[in-house]
């Protein structure tokens, strides 16, 4: 039986591949896989029985690593970081307005993969010819974006554990400040940004429950009738579903959403539920 493994390189990157369950392998073990020319050297991080992925066009693991394998990784492991001081001598050299991270040499040493940041694209043509001819291997640059240099950086979030994108996630989510806003969050970049400076990919994970929350629910600034008469609503809860109103005496009161009418509201969540039957 063929299953699926997530694979982390040591330089952080991740890729999925597949193997048979006679491989016997735990997450944590180290092994050996193939992928395309060359062999590569990776832990098992995550294991799956099925995945949307065409098995036939994902990396397949060898063997589980030998204590050989773990010796040979190591001396690669030192080689990828002489590999990153020689590159950084020759981007100095070059004046390339690029940022390096990591260099990784795969297990058979046919590859070294150098991973980047930059402001915009890099013209690092000049650079390959050179680093061929230093390391007398082919060489694969590869520029990445803010969020997956955090993600291979790793932190703590501010709810205390590791980075989603460090832990679980895969592939990355579109996310834009409309989802902050239908969530009554304060939009100001403290609150809504991650440790990579954009947008938080929680974002995404309560939006669905939020837009439901949101149904019928009156917007600030909305006239609403209640026990007491007439008010605007001045805050809300979504959570929770309790409004604010500041009564036409000027006293604020907090009311459920079952305690107050508002014809705004209520047009507007059968607007919704039309859409969404249609």
């Amino acid at each position: 039986m063929e299953l699926f493994y997530l694979i982390q390189l040591d330089n952080g990157s991740r890729y999925l591949t597949t193997g048979s369950n006679e491989l016997a392998l735990k997450c944590n073990d180290w092994c050996v896989v193939r992928k395309d020319f060359y062999q590569d050297y990776g832990q098992v991080i995550r294991i799956k029985n099925s995945s949307k992925e065409d098995p036939k066009s994902l990396p397949s693991i060898m063997r589980k690593a030998t204590v050989h394998d773990k010796g040979v990784a190591n001396e690669n492991l030192m080689r990828g970081k002489s590999a990153l001081r020689t590159t950084e001598k020759s981007v100095e050299r070059l004046n390339l307005p690029m940022n390096l991270l990591n260099a990784h040499y795969s297990f058979d040493g046919k590859l070294i993969l150098i991973q980047f940041t930059a402001e915009e694209r890099v013209d690092f043509r000049e650079l390959v010819k050179e680093l061929m001819q230093i390391f007398n291997t082919r060489i694969e640059l590869r520029q990445i974006g803010v969020r997956d240099e955090t993600a291979l950086c790793g932190g703590i979030g501010i709810c205390g554990q590791e980075l989603c994108c460090r832990r679980f996630l895969t592939e990355f989510a579109s996310i834009n400040v409309r989802m902050a806003k239908e969530q009554d969050l304060s939009l100001t970049p403290a609150t809504i940004s991650g440790s990579c400076g954009r947008l938080k990919c929680c974002l995404k994970y309560e939006h669905d429950g939020y837009l439901e929350l949101e149904k019928g629910m009156p917007r600030r600034g909305e006239l609403c009738e209640c026990s007491e008469g007439r008010g605007r609503v001045i805050d809300r809860n979504l959570l929770t579903q309790k409004l604010t109103l500041q009564l036409e005496s000027g006293k604020n009161m907090i009311f459920c959403r079952d305690e107050v009418t508002s014809k705004t509201a209520s047009k507007r969540s059968r607007g919704e539920d039309a859409n969404t039957n249609s």
